[in-house]
């Protein structure tokens, strides 16, 4: 499995909160996308199965689109795979944001910690819906999936496939920037699950490189 953080969306560039705003990627993040798909394309065999899954969001379906136009696939659109709602706070300023958020405690109570954000997700509701549609994705045999997703639901997407009760993800995390590709690998032998790359933005590098 191959779990996508979008690329560069314009919300980063405004300096707006992102959750359910549906902002689209920039160039730069088009770009992105484009040198995200010649890289699985590079890594995925020509002739292999595969399946493409990918929130609603347009700044990942976006990039979904590009992806699967390369690797001649369609993207299965999934609105489970959001980012976290942030409520009231989406589309505003992120000062806006700080300004009202409510850090969760040290120790006790975090995945059912209220950020005080009206309309806002606590992390446990959010990580159960990632988890509910990793499970339908996982559900399939197909030998190579694409999930395109935004960096904080990749945490719940790679928990999940790793098989971490999401209980864990109370203090773990796992970050991928924008635009990177974190493959996930099942061997054929033990069934051992691996993260075999968490975050890579290699990629990303070697893209701009190829237009100098």
């Amino acid at each position: 499995m191959y779990v996508i953080a979008h690329p560069e969306s314009t919300h980063h560039i405004d300096g707006l909160v992102g959750g359910w705003y549906d902002a689209p990627l920039t160039a730069t993040g088009l770009r992105a996308a484009a040198a995200i798909a010649e890289s699985l394309r590079a890594t995925i065999p020509a002739h292999a199965e595969v399946e493409l899954y990918s929130s609603d969001l347009q700044r990942a379906a976006q990039a979904a689109d590009i992806i699967g136009e390369l690797l001649h696939v369609p993207a299965v659109l999934e609105p489970r795979l959001r980012e976290k709602s942030y409520g009231e706070a989406e589309g505003k300023p992120q000062e806006w944001l700080r300004e009202r958020f409510i850090t969760p405690p040290a120790v006790g109570e975090r995945m059912g910690h209220h950020d005080g954000i009206p309309g806002s997700e606590t992390m446990g509701a959010f990580g159960e819906r990632v988890y509910a549609a990793m499970d339908t994705i996982l559900a399939s045999d197909c030998a190579h999936q694409i999930v395109v997703t935004h960096g904080g639901a990749l945490t719940f997407a790679v928990a999940s496939w790793t098989k971490l009760p999401i209980e864990a993800l109370a203090y773990a995390r796992f970050h991928g920037a924008s635009g990177s590709i974190t493959e996930l690998r099942e061997d054929d032998y033990f069934r051992n699950r691996q993260v075999v790359r968490l975050g890579d933005t290699s990629h990303l590098t070697a893209g701009i490189d190829a237009l100098r």
